[in-house]
């Protein structure tokens, strides 16, 4: 059974959530004292960090690992749905940083930008408070396991390598003059934004479609070690491994009795659940005088029945 991490998750998306609010006044009111565009446009996409959070809580707390009646599978999907909302989130800001760079090459004078040094250093303390907000949602995302903590972990890192682009910009207009610098950096910072949301895209789908968790030759290779085992067919396996992971498999058993064929079966999922944990199985038993030209995988006893036809 999957741990019931929600509780931890909300705390941290609580608390990730009234920093990146604070993040987004800072900005704005720098970028509106400054007259930067950019900076203005960096405020506005830090409004989707505030967003992502909010989603964040709301999936959370739908996507309890406990089965119900109409949910006998969990409820866990929700959270990977939630990371895909955030996947596309990243896709509008990159479509706003390039539409926003574009404009300002076709029209480069059409604001002027008045930077001074303590706004430069409330635009690092802005960067300080994001990468912060980062590594802490990563590193707790990691420990519990959590799709949307890792993955608006990933929007953040986004976020700081936008901030970056925008105070190199007006670092380089403040020092040298050189307007059109925040919108050359703008560019690359755009497809890192992009990438991001293909990391989100790429982590969490394979849950949503049921992708194989675990290759079959590897379950087949465990389960064999087992005494009792004969051979085992029809593997099948989805989740993510670390997360939730479901296995399926037809068992061929040397056992007499069904106490004993439940005794080994027990000591197949005990042997998976050590393994692949959490884990839930499900195992259909089989005699062992079963054969089958199905067999995908063939123990040197179910090859001899095959061949000789039994």
């Amino acid at each position: 059974m999957a741990t019931d991490n929600r509780a931890t998750v909300r705390r941290v998306l609580f608390i990730t959530l009234v920093l990146n609010l604070f993040v987004m006044v800072l900005k704005a009111g720098v970028g509106w004292a400054t007259g930067s565009l950019s900076l203005l446009a960096d405020a506005l996409h830090s409004v989707t960090d505030s967003a992502n959070n909010i989603l964040g809580l709301v999936t959370s707390r739908l996507s309890s690992p406990t089965p119900d009646r109409d949910h006998p599978y969990g409820h866990q999907k929700f959270e990977a749905v939630g990371a895909l909302g955030i996947a596309a989130f990243l896709g509008v800001a990159f479509f706003e940083i390039v539409q926003s760079a574009i404009e300002r090459l076709l029209n480069p004078t059409q604001s002027s930008v008045n930077i001074t040094a303590p706004e430069l250093w409330l635009l690092l303390v802005v960067l300080g408070v994001n990468i912060f907000v980062a590594f802490y949602e990563r590193h707790v995302g990691r420990q519990v396991g959590s799709p949307i903590l890792i993955a608006d972990a990933q929007h953040t890192m986004s976020d700081i390598w936008v901030t970056i682009s925008v105070l190199g910009g007006l670092v380089g207009i403040w020092i040298w003059g050189i307007r059109w610098l925040d919108v050359v950096l703008a560019f690359p910072v755009a497809l890192l934004v992009f990438r991001s949301g293909w990391l989100v895209i790429r982590a969490n789908l394979p849950w949503l479609v049921d992708e194989m968790a675990i290759a079959p030759e590897a379950i087949h290779a465990l389960v064999m070690q087992i005494p009792g085992v004969l051979n085992c067919h029809s593997i099948a396996s989805r989740g993510i491994v670390g997360r939730q992971t479901f296995i399926e498999m037809h068992l061929i058993a040397d056992a007499p009795d069904v106490e004993t064929a439940h005794q080994i079966t027990e000591a197949v999922e005990a042997k998976l659940e050590e393994r692949y944990a959490p884990a839930r199985i499900t195992i259909h038993i089989e005699p062992s005088s079963y054969s089958s030209n199905q067999i995908s995988y063939e123990s040197d006893v179910s090859r001899q029945r095959i061949v000789n036809g039994e």
